[in-house]
């Protein structure tokens, strides 16, 4: 009739499209709070327990389960020193140390900290004891997602070397659980996603 406004049919394709994309951020917030996250807490909880635990070698390949658990290594030579932050402690000097000859797999040493970002020191190798951490990365949190390759591992030593000031201590605390966080961040987006799709619909009939 005329004056009559034509009904606008129901958009199915993106409705479909919406829907798909919002059980799909469901279900990434519910495999990180339901599953990555107790997987995490299980797995910081087995590390707090490794400081206890009796010393074992410096282990040739990396090995997550070792980190905070005291351990020993020989330093053949060191190859190289560099110089990382430490937060409150100022920076941490590491060593990369020979281990085995040519064919040994190599140690990342750190020896201590200083205040001093320009410090230069000696250390001629040797016996080290000290925890197993993880060695200062420049991988980000998004490239850790899809790089199943294991970080390397360091020996922080318990004792300060080259006249440097002491590491901090173990903390298993410090490992990071973010996965709740990940999780309500999906479920923020799937929200947000259909809102905004309802939004656009309220003004598509009007």
């Amino acid at each position: 009739m005329p004056g009559e406004r034509p009904v606008k049919r129901w958009p199915l394709v993106p409705t479909v499209v919406v829907a798909l994309a919002v059980a799909t951020m469901v279900g990434l917030g519910l495999w990180q709070l339901l599953d990555r996250r107790p997987e995490k807490l299980a797995y910081i909880a087995q590390l707090s327990a490794n400081p206890a635990k009796l010393p074992v070698a410096f282990p040739r390949l990396p090995d997550e389960g070792l980190l905070f658990r005291r351990a020993t290594g020989f330093c053949l030579e060191p190859t190289a020193f560099r110089t990382e932050g430490a937060g409150r402690f100022g920076f941490r000097i590491l060593a990369e140390c020979r281990t085995g000859g040519a064919e040994g797999p190599g140690m990342l040493v750190q020896l201590g900290t200083t205040r001093d970002p320009n410090a230069r020191v000696r250390w001629p190798g040797g016996e080290v004891s000290g925890h197993i951490a993880y060695a200062p990365s420049n991988r980000s949190a998004l490239g850790s997602l899809f790089d199943r390759d294991p970080e390397r591992l360091m020996l922080v030593s318990d004792r300060p070397l080259a006249g440097l000031a002491s590491n901090a201590r173990p903390d298993p605390s410090s490992v990071p659980n973010p996965h709740l966080s990940y999780a309500l961040q999906w479920f923020f987006f799937a929200t947000a996603a259909m809102v905004i799709y309802v939004l656009a619909l309220r003004r598509r009939v009007r």
